[in-house]
């Protein structure tokens, strides 16, 4: 038989398939007012393992894997389906339109900022980014910085969550997991390291050069160029240039900011060391409040998932389901329990879309734990 006769029979297959399809999405519709009636759950576990568990039958061994998947997709569509039909909104939805609603309509030029670090930190440039007039308070580590949200002494606080050439700044993922907060905007600083000294300091001198580990990592091919060189992490980029000025030492330098430089009067001995010309730094701006702003177009997730086969692949497959681009998967361990993984999500989705409240209502549903994070826009 020729392949056009057979791309014909699949295409007079598939017309029915599409038929049966509307027509089991219409009593899918029907299913929808009986629950309402009788106020009943959309999801009903019991049912759908009964189901699936006879469609695994029906297929036999050799199709049993492929007729389950794609039984799973339309069990979901109708789940979702349903759910839009119901108007179903959970508290979570709820409180998202309120404060979509409620919100201020400008972003604040003035706020009361946490970052960690001191003067000259990249923290602070992100800050400045974001606020025309921030009053900055410092913290020593991302903990305290946390900490300092939770006790009310700033509206806001900005922290470094991944770089272009690094990756993830895995402290700060981690912190997001133990305490509630919300990201209200986001921004991309380009990050340039240049190498400090205190002045009258020559290259062959350095035996020793201070910074952030991420600056190390970033610039690691550089401190490899030179010759009995040793790559010492600390707190921040500030807090190594800063080190270098009060060390009184002509054999230790700090990778930093140009602002660092001038703020803690150093020499520069070498300028952009990193390893590559576009690295750039994206930092999150947090509240413990939930603010939603005109133009948000991003929204982010944690969730932890059932330990079984397909749960990723069901989550991600509502997002293609909705046409929504998923911009990071991220997925970080539980410490206090054994082997369940956390996962961190961005997407393109606008506060606007009327599939935000159809995919939380659906992965509320899906998932053991969901932690919104929120939606906002990102500066470049």
């Amino acid at each position: 038989m020729e392949i056009k006769e057979l791309r014909d029979q699949i295409d007079k297959i598939d017309s029915e398939l599409v038929r049966l399809y509307i027509e089991r999405m219409t009593v899918s519709s029907q299913i929808a007012d009986y629950k309402r009636e009788n106020n009943l759950p959309v999801l009903d576990h019991k049912r759908e393992r009964e189901l699936l568990a006879k469609i695994s039958t029906l297929a036999g061994p050799e199709l049993e894997r492929y007729a389950r998947i794609l039984y799973e997709s339309i069990l979901a569509t109708s789940r979702a389906y349903q759910d839009k039909k119901l108007g179903s909104a959970s508290e979570l939805c709820e409180k998202i339109a309120y404060a979509s609603e409620n919100t201020q309509k400008l972003f604040p030029e003035c706020a009361t900022v946490a970052c960690q670090g001191v003067e000259g930190a990249y923290s602070q440039i992100a800050a400045e980014s974001l606020f025309r007039l921030p009053s900055i308070s410092y913290y020593k580590t991302f903990d305290d910085v946390f900490s300092a949200l939770d006790a009310g002494e700033c509206k806001y606080a900005v922290l470094p969550v991944e770089n272009s050439t690094a990756g993830t700044v895995n402290k700060v993922y981690d912190l997001m997991r133990s305490h509630k907060f919300y990201i209200v905007r986001s921004v991309r600083i380009r990050i340039e390291h240049n190498l400090f000294a205190l002045p009258g300091t020559k290259i062959s001198d350095i035996r020793e050069i201070v910074s952030h580990e991420q600056a190390l990592s970033q610039s690691a091919g550089y401190i490899a160029s030179l010759e009995n060189v040793k790559a010492t992490p600390v707190l921040n980029t500030a807090v190594a240039a800063e080190m270098v000025k009060n060390s009184g030492r002509h054999d230790l330098a700090a990778l930093s900011s140009r602002s660092c430089g001038d703020i803690y009067g150093l020499e520069c001995l070498a300028s952009s060391v990193q390893d590559r010309g576009a690295n750039y730094t994206r930092f999150v701006c947090i509240s413990k409040d939930l603010e939603i702003y005109p133009g948000s177009d991003r929204t982010s997730f944690m969730m932890v998932i059932s330990h079984r086969p397909g749960s990723l692949y069901r989550i991600l497959s509502k997002l293609n389901a909705s046409g929504i681009n998923m911009r990071k998967l991220e997925s970080r361990p539980q410490p206090d329990k054994d082997f369940q993984i956390m996962f961190y999500l961005d997407a393109d989705l606008s506060m606007y879309s009327p599939e935000l409240p159809i995919l939380l209502t659906e992965l509320e549903g899906e998932c053991e734990d969901l932690r919104y994070l929120g939606t906002y826009s990102e500066e470049f």
